[in-house]
């Protein structure tokens, strides 16, 4: 069947036709045609919508698809479900699932259940054997067999002498180390933010220290090494400036943020509703415009939405004994853009969704020319759009924006020779 995208505004810097408004016309999962006007074949499919707009597929860099091990939270089809639903073509893998992602077999599991996917599934391996923060995992071995990059996810590895063995061992393959910038120590018993709102709350606060020397261990190790480090949900202004002097001194240091950081802060937590709680915490109003300033300069390269679903009874409960994490990957491009849309263009916003993160991750940055195979995501920037529970694809609710309308909308994806469009 042909595909027919009507009067599309293709964004994608490194395309000739960026900026044009065109006709696309797809066959088996190749652009076929491209210009200001194509024939398409009696009975092709028709994709049009005001202010629609084609780039290639995004990625989100950081999710938590919860199987094996925790299906009743989510599953690798519905978790893959909630990501053709949110515009991503591609997803990497948290590796804390049970077994965890810390050897060659289930790194073949997890790309095993994915197979035939519209959405390309890419397994973060684990560091340490287990995630258990102690011994190196396999890392060359699951490279082999398809890991994209390393990390222990949620429980990011406390031994600074195991963090530089993994940057060491890495480079022989140049592979990416990715870092979640939490100590654990200092975070131990912390609720949420340190801050005037957490004492006015009189809950335990994590302080902004608890990243920011986790962050300046890193970055040293990684100077030592050479290696090549990507740091996952900063969320702290400090966090921002510590990044962007290592990038000016050249080291192979890149960050990302979550949806959530950019639209939040810590004031939410006032309503003491568990679905704010996540890892690193919301913070304060002045860290939520540096990490702003940090998309608009380039210092935060790239979006992770953090995806962690937690089902009903893990959420509704004592806000201290109530689990982390939202489950965003669906409404991740709505919560970005209508936090960013006065600050952004769309161009940069394709840039931090697909270019950048496909260029640190080492996936294939797809062409919008005739001839080229269609991975692409179809989205508006205009109107808004509001996620419900009878259209939410995953398995869990923690998703305190579900009813709330939001700027932009998914249209769809194309990838893998197959179309998923969202009603």
């Amino acid at each position: 069947m042909q595909l027919h995208i009507r009067k599309a505004r293709v964004i994608d810097p490194q395309s000739k036709y960026h900026d044009k408004v065109v006709d696309l016309l797809i066959e088996d999962g190749i652009i076929k045609a491209i210009g200001g006007s194509v024939k398409p074949n009696a009975g092709a499919k028709k994709i049009e919508a005001k202010g629609l707009c084609v780039s290639p597929g995004w990625v989100d860099v950081f999710a938590d698809y919860r199987e094996p091990g925790y299906e009743h939270k989510e599953t690798i089809a519905s978790g893959l479900a909630a990501a053709a639903a949110g515009g991503f073509t591609d997803v990497l893998l948290a590796p804390n699932t049970q077994p965890e992602l810390s050897t060659k077999s289930i790194i073949q599991y997890v790309l095993g259940k994915a197979v035939g996917n519209i959405v390309g599934l890419h397994p973060i391996g684990a560091v340490s054997q287990n995630t258990e923060g102690k011994d190196l995992a396999e890392m060359l071995d699951m490279r082999a067999h398809g890991a994209v990059a390393f990390s222990d996810g949620w429980k990011p590895v406390q031994q600074a002498s195991l963090m530089l063995k993994a940057l060491e061992y890495v480079k022989a393959f140049h592979g990416t180390v990715i870092g979640l910038p939490v100590d654990a120590s200092l975070a131990a018993g912390g609720l949420m933010n340190e801050g005037i709102v957490s004492t006015g709350l009189g809950m335990a606060g994590i302080p902004e220290l608890a990243e920011t020397i986790m962050l300046h261990r890193d970055i040293e190790l990684l100077r030592y090494t050479d290696s090549k480090l990507h740091i996952t949900g900063i969320s702290t202004a400090a966090s921002v400036d510590m990044v962007r002097k290592a990038k000016a001194e050249g080291l192979a240091v890149t960050c990302s943020v979550t949806p959530y950081h950019l639209a939040l802060t810590d004031d939410a937590l006032t309503t003491y509703y568990s679905l704010y709680k996540v890892t690193p915490p919301l913070r304060t109003e002045d860290d939520r415009q540096a990490l702003i300033i940090g998309i608009q300069d380039g210092t935060i390269d790239c979006i992770a939405s953090h995806h962690r679903p937690q089902e009903w009874d893990a959420k509704t409960k004592e806000f201290e004994y109530a689990a982390d994490g939202m489950a965003i990957q669906q409404s991740a491009f709505n919560i970005l853009w209508d936090a960013l849309n006065e600050y952004i263009s769309p161009e940069r916003l394709v840039e931090i969704m697909s270019i950048i993160p496909r260029d640190i991750f080492g996936l294939p940055v797809p062409e919008i020319q005739k001839g080229s195979a269609a991975t692409l995501t179809l989205f508006t920037t205009t109107g808004t759009h509001a996620l419900t529970k009878t259209n939410i694809k995953s398995l869990s609710h923690n998703d305190p924006f579900i009813g709330k309308e939001l700027a932009g909308k998914v249209i769809g994806i194309i990838n893998h020779q197959q179309v998923h469009l969202n009603k």
